[in-house]
């Protein structure tokens, strides 16, 4: 029998003792994100965000359907050969991956952990696989912009000046396939982390929302596994923005780690934000989705990088929570993907 206590780093952390391979990667983004700065990694840029339907909610789901379809296809594998999908996006009762699920044969677990759903989602993945229960398995999450704006913020007839705190919702979805072997970057270790708020209400800078928790994740994943960042080529956060970035890198110079030559946030990089427009930077599901399965994936792949620790980061918030005054809680969940 397996020991499984042996997985266990510190207080958060698990160390993959198989760890599971991602054995293929899609992304599908909006018309806007491809005209960003990683246009060249993404795997399928639309032309019309409404993908054809009738509604945007309908839009998302099916870009995560495509996103999923062709990361299966992408593997050389067939739908039955996926034993779970684990998903989630920010939409009420998770419709866009519920709706998306209902097109698949695929056993589901829907999750919602906001905008770090992309890292919970890989984190049970590899969990599920590592710990012998699956061969394969999918994760994915989305976001759209029409459909969250609409939700969290205004009627998009509305045309509401935005605060220059405030970020661009991603309209895009990533799916990555893991199973237990190849040639492919691998997934080590598994930080959860910890629901994080100090009474920050602000609902148009989620970056300074979410920064205590991606501070307090990296520092607890540096603490239990005994790394630096100067064992990542890269540390990236899944959507802060700007705002939010900033302030993680001050935080976490205080609790001793300097992480500036390394680090990325995915909200940071996704648009040209003075060109595009987009305030602070990008958000949601999709951003570091997209960002994963494209850009820091590829560059995986080509050896360009070796050790990546993806960091993705969520709001805890719904409009009823926030209409009844509550502050936002933060989370942010981290996977160490690599390479050597």
């Amino acid at each position: 029998m397996t020991d499984n206590s042996t997985k266990r780093r510190g207080t958060q952390t698990i160390e993959l003792k198989n760890p599971p391979k991602i054995i293929s990667t899609f992304s599908v983004v909006g018309p806007k994100e491809g005209l960003g700065p990683l246009k060249q990694y993404f795997d399928k840029i639309l032309n019309d965000d409404t993908c054809g339907k009738d509604s945007f909610e309908k839009a998302e789901s099916d870009m995560m359907f495509t996103a999923i379809k062709e990361a299966i296809r992408g593997a050389s594998l067939k739908e039955t050969d996926i034993n779970y999908l684990f998903s989630g996006d920010l939409l009420n009762q998770i419709i866009s991956s519920s709706f998306a699920a209902r097109e698949f044969s695929i056993p589901f677990f829907g999750l919602y952990g906001a905008c770090s759903t992309m890292s919970e989602s890989l984190s049970l993945a590899a969990l599920m696989i590592d710990g012998g229960f699956a061969e394969y398995v999918v994760a994915s999450t989305s976001s759209h912009f029409s459909s969250a704006e609409r939700q969290f913020r205004f009627p998009l007839e509305y045309g509401a000046q935005r605060s220059q705190t405030a970020q661009w919702t991603v309209t895009g979805s990533g799916a990555m396939v893991l199973g237990k072997s190849g040639d492919f970057p691998e997934i080590r270790y598994v930080t959860t982390g910890l629901v994080k708020d100090y009474g920050f209400k602000d609902a148009n800078n989620m970056g300074a929302a979410m920064a205590p928790a991606a501070v307090d994740t990296i520092y607890k994943h540096f603490k239990d596994t005994g790394r630096t960042p100067k064992d990542y080529d890269i540390i990236a956060t899944g959507d802060l923005g700007a705002i939010g970035k900033e302030i993680t890198e001050k935080l976490l110079l205080e609790y001793g780690y300097d992480i500036s030559g390394n680090y990325i946030d995915c909200g940071d990089i996704i648009f040209n934000k003075e060109e595009q427009n987009t305030g602070a930077g990008g958000s949601g599901c999709g951003c570091s989705a997209v960002v994963s399965t494209g850009y820091i994936y590829k560059r995986l792949m080509k050896k360009e990088i070796k050790r990546v620790l993806l960091v993705s980061t969520g709001a805890l918030m719904s409009t009823t929570s926030s209409l009844q005054g509550e502050s936002i809680p933060g989370i942010a969940h981290a996977v160490s993907i690599e390479n050597d």
